[in-house]
């Protein structure tokens, strides 16, 4: 069933009105028409009903039409108007629609089929116009919100960054509050320790049994307190960005053999075996000793420390890209798969409350895996609980400089170091010194 229209007609010639009605009830449109003789009475209609469509004589008595118009604009009043004219006044019809009329229809060629065909353009064009506005409107109050939100977020990044800032002062407090509480602990730890083996040499008294455990016991803690005291230490200069490499031409074989000779005695006192594998044809790498035996001391320390049967087994080998790696793998407790995200966590222990059954400050890990990064390696976990474990290092043989070291070149068909100067400024990197 159509919809009836309601149209309202404003105009004070009577024979133009009746022409309007009589078309529009030719064209078949169902419609409830309403009709007034001037622009006073059609504002009043307009602002009590809601019509479809104005049908407005451009000659109104005392009252230009385009006036009506600007009225019921200013007044919020949103209705398709079609001007009836005059064949003469045809070329005004341009100005009126730029005014805010939606059609035109001349009063001489006016006809059902002519009047239907401009009712329904005139309420296409008013829908579209009011469709159109719709969109502006709520494209504007979408601006408005995205102003808003990005003031908002504008606001929230320099609270972030505020916070940020104070977040890297309480880190460089903490780090030079860990730097400076390690020193000074370090210097009496250390006095500790020597006057201890002082008081362990026969020629300075002979000890009762009982004494000597005693001592042997503030020996043994004292050192293992050190270890924490230099790891608390090298934490913080890592943070701090002061932990510089000290490279050197080495023997990698060498510096992992005497490691685990240092190690052998924790593995034997709990019946573990511990081996040694190495498959380099050349042995001789460019790094830090010192950082490289402290990495391995980390690894094969923890290794031992949650290993109670089994074997622990330390292997290095060549790989492509002349890199090597370092493969330390234990029949210890295990590591679950959720706890690898944080196992190089800094203070991170899987178990983590006051009664723990294995000891230790959280660091050993974190320190590894920032000295591998820093020698421009990687490190990598794989384990299963109640099997074992195994930390897989990746080093180029040749770590980078921080540092311009000079023309230094050195020779691997040899089985000893012998840097020289090459006049000629040939790197390390060269095919016959290659390392």
């Amino acid at each position: 069933m159509e919809e009836t229209l309601k149209i309202l007609v404003i105009g004070d010639d009577e024979l133009d009105r009746m022409i309007v009605r009589l078309a529009l009830n030719q064209a078949g449109i169902s419609i409830e028409l309403d009709e007034v003789e001037d622009g006073n009475q059609g504002f009043s209609a307009l602002i009590n009903h809601d019509y479809d469509c104005v049908f407005l004589d451009y000659h109104l008595p005392n009252q230009d039409c385009l006036k009506l118009i600007h009225k019921l604009q200013s007044s919020g009043i949103k209705v398709p108007v079609v001007i009836l004219i005059d064949s003469e006044n045809e070329a005004k019809a341009g100005e009126w629609i730029k005014t805010g009329a939606s059609e035109y229809l001349i009063k001489s060629t006016l006809s059902s089929e002519s009047i239907a065909q401009i009712l329904r353009s005139a309420i296409r064009i008013h829908n579209a116009e009011m469709q159109r506005d719709l969109a502006t409107q709520q494209l504007k109050e979408t601006h408005e919100q995205l102003s808003l939100q990005n003031q908002q977020l504008a606001a929230q990044q320099q609270h972030i960054q505020l916070q940020n800032i104070e977040i890297l002062e309480v880190s460089r407090l903490k780090s030079l509050f860990l730097a400076t509480i390690s020193h000074e602990l370090r210097t009496p730890m250390n006095a500790i320790i020597g006057f201890s083996q002082i008081l362990l040499r026969p020629k300075f008294g002979q000890l009762t049994t009982q004494q000597m455990d005693m001592v042997e016991r503030i020996l043994n803690n004292g050192k293992d307190l050190l270890i924490k005291i230099n790891e608390i230490l090298d934490f913080s200069h890592i943070e701090a960005g002061k932990l510089e490499l000290k490279p050197e031409i080495l023997d990698l074989s060498k510096v992992v053999n005497n490691t685990v000779t240092e190690i052998r005695p924790l593995a034997e006192a709990k019946n573990l075996s511990l081996l040694v594998k190495t498959d380099l044809e050349n042995t001789l790498v460019f790094n830090d000793a010192v950082r490289l035996r402290q990495i391995l001391i980390n690894l094969l320390s923890n290794a031992v420390k949650f290993t109670e049967s089994g074997s622990i087994s330390i292997e290095i080998k060549e790989i492509p890209k002349n890199r090597v790696t370092i493969t330390v793998k234990d029949t210890g407790i295990g590591v679950a798969s959720i706890d690898y995200q944080n196992i190089f966590a800094a203070f991170h222990q899987v178990d983590q409350g006051l009664s723990r059954k294995y000891s230790g400050t959280g660091l050993g890990l974190a320190i590894i895996e920032s000295l591998v990064r820093i020698m421009g390696g990687e490190i990598s976990i794989e384990s299963q609980l109640g099997i074992g474990s195994m930390f897989k290092i990746e080093l180029p043989r040749q770590i980078k400089l921080a540092r311009d070291l000079g023309d230094v070149v050195f020779l691997t068909h040899q089985h000893h170091f012998n840097p020289v100067h090459s006049p000629n400024k040939a790197s390390i990197n060269s095919p016959h010194l290659k390392l």
